[in-house]
C-alpha cells in the first residue's frame, strides 16, 4: 500500500518492517494487524488492516513520530 501524507510518501513495498502485531487468526472478523514500518530516509508510520467487525475494517497508513514509535516497540 502506498499513501502520500503532507507531500512525504510512504510506501509498504519499499520500507522496512519494524514490528508487526497481529490480533486474531486468519479469517476472524474481529482479527486485525498491525505493522510499523520505517522509510530509508528514517521516517516511521504505521499500516493497519483488519476484519470488518475490527477495529481496523479497511487498510490505513498513518504517520508516526519516531518517540511514538519507540513506545509501540517496546509494546
Amino acid at each position: 500500500m502506498k499513501k502520500i501524507i503532507c507531500g512525504t510518501e510512504y510506501d509498504t513495498a519499499t520500507s522496512t518492517v519494524v514490528k508487526k502485531v497481529t490480533n486474531g487468526y486468519y479469517g476472524d472478523p474481529a482479527g486485525y494487524e498491525e505493522t510499523l514500518f520505517v522509510t530509508a530516509d528514517g521516517k516511521y508510520f504505521l499500516y493497519t488492516n483488519g476484519g470488518a467487525e475490527s477495529k481496523y475494517p479497511t487498510e490505513k497508513i498513518v504517520r508516526m513520530s519516531k518517540k511514538n514509535a519507540e513506545i509501540f516497540i517496546l509494546g
